[in-house]
């Protein structure tokens, strides 16, 4: 009995240590694929160590490599505003999943959004700020989120796509001058261009976001141009300073040319 306890003991002291690690913020890995990237996503532009000045928070084991949650906030002010961003995953077949800019009233910066990551990769973002460009990320282990089946079929994800919801999360009427934090979730199937019909077995073509403009009023909060590895019914989840207006606007734009506005009030109806 004392040998099976002290076992279990070991045991269960493997699994914290394990499962401590997995929740450790991990660094960079270095390999040759981002060398060969990085001229095509920056050019000759010389590239500073980020950590300072941002952190990419994403899991180190994925729950669902085709909704992996990337959060990029700002933690020292010195650099300047982040002014736009560029989010990249070395492994995806497109590693350039999206290209943000920001309005001032989204300084200091707290944005989310959901990637898929199709193998273990490095995610990287790339701030641009009055003081130049700063880079920092995060491994991921995860798999197959590019090709992961669509949770609907094609049918199903194509009834109601483009409507749109917005999320408050402190419940109160828009307020000049005060910091607020809200989630933008956009109904659209984001195709890949790598998944397949679960019934006819045969590829469905991408079809996804490009275009997304989010504003409070006529002042810009984000602009996004978006690609494949952005995840099915995306979701923005974003700090910024409330101008009084009333109400956000979206504008997006899909691949097949199809555009989406809405109108989003601040407070619901009662």
């Amino acid at each position: 009995m004392r040998l099976m306890l002290t076992a279990m003991s070991v045991m269960l002291a493997a699994g914290l240590a394990a499962a401590q690690q997995d929740t450790a913020d991990n660094p960079l890995v270095e390999g040759p694929t981002w060398s060969a990237l990085k001229e095509d996503i920056v050019g000759t532009t010389d590239l500073r160590d980020g950590a300072a000045l941002f952190t990419l928070t994403a899991p180190y084991r994925a729950n669902d490599a085709a909704t992996v949650p990337v959060t990029i906030e700002q933690t020292d002010l010195t650099g300047g505003p982040i002014r736009s961003l560029k989010l990249v995953i070395d492994e995806n077949p497109s590693p350039l999943a999206a290209e943000i800019r920001f309005g001032p009233a989204m300084t200091p910066l707290k944005f989310e959004t959901r990637v898929r990551v199709n193998q273990y990769s490095n995610i990287r973002a790339i701030a641009e700020t009055p003081q130049g460009s700063f880079m920092t990320g995060r491994f991921v282990k995860a798999s197959g989120g590019c090709s992961a089946p669509a949770t609907k079929d094609p049918a199903a994800a194509l009834n109601g796509m483009g409507e749109m919801r917005l999320k408050l999360f402190d419940g109160t009427a828009a307020m000049s001058n005060t910091r607020r934090e809200a989630q933008i979730m956009i109904r659209h199937p984001n195709y890949s261009g790598l998944q397949r019909d679960q019934i006819t077995q045969l590829f469905i073509g991408a079809h996804f976001i490009t275009k997304l403009e989010v504003k409070q009023g006529d002042d810009l909060l984000f602009a996004l141009d978006g690609g494949i590895s952005v995840s099915e019914n995306p979701v923005f989840r974003f700090s910024y300073i409330d101008n009084g207006a009333p109400e956000l606007t979206i504008h997006a734009v899909d691949t097949d040319g199809n555009a989406f506005d809405q109108i989003l009030p601040k407070m619901p109806p009662a």
